[in-house]
């Protein structure tokens, strides 16, 4: 059960991260596309479903390497320094969307940008964007090293 368990809160880090994937090549290309007044009606329309969506598999991917780390510290297991890793990781994943995309995205609902400052804050929002999935993907690897090391004691 344990294993099924594990594979399960893998899992659901590893959608949230394919989701990160997913926005980063098909999203942010889309918007970049779009003329400024597209994309603010864009935004209007889906940006609080978009949030939403995302707000719940953060919260729910921060919470995984959280809940190992506590729990190898409890039981002293082998994969407690790769829990740590991944949760340090995580925070910092996290952290990202206070130091930069909150306010960013606020600017967006506000229809903030002109023009041509919207097409180069997408450029920004995209390589912040690829700097948190490089974090989520880092957390990921060591979530897994973390499991796994429980598994084989």
């Amino acid at each position: 059960m344990k294993s099924q368990s594990n594979l399960f809160l893998i899992a659901v880090f590893s959608i949230f991260v394919g989701s990160q994937i997913t926005e980063g090549v098909l999203l942010v290309p889309y918007w970049q596309s779009m003329s400024s007044g597209e994309f603010y009606n864009y935004y209007q329309t889906f940006g609080p479903a978009i949030n939403r969506f995302y707000t719940v598999l953060t919260i729910m991917a921060l919470l995984i390497p959280i809940g190992y780390a506590i729990h190898f510290f409890k039981t002293r297991a082998q994969g407690l320094n790769f829990a740590l890793i991944s949760t340090v990781l995580a925070i910092m994943f996290v952290s990202s969307f206070y130091i930069y995309f909150k306010s960013t995205n606020q600017a967006f609902f506000q229809s903030a940008f002109s023009e041509v400052e919207l097409k180069n804050e997408l450029v920004i929002w995209a390589n912040w964007h690829w700097g948190r999935v490089v974090l989520e993907c880092l957390s990921l690897y060591f979530l897994i090293l973390a499991v796994s090391e429980e598994e084989l004691v």
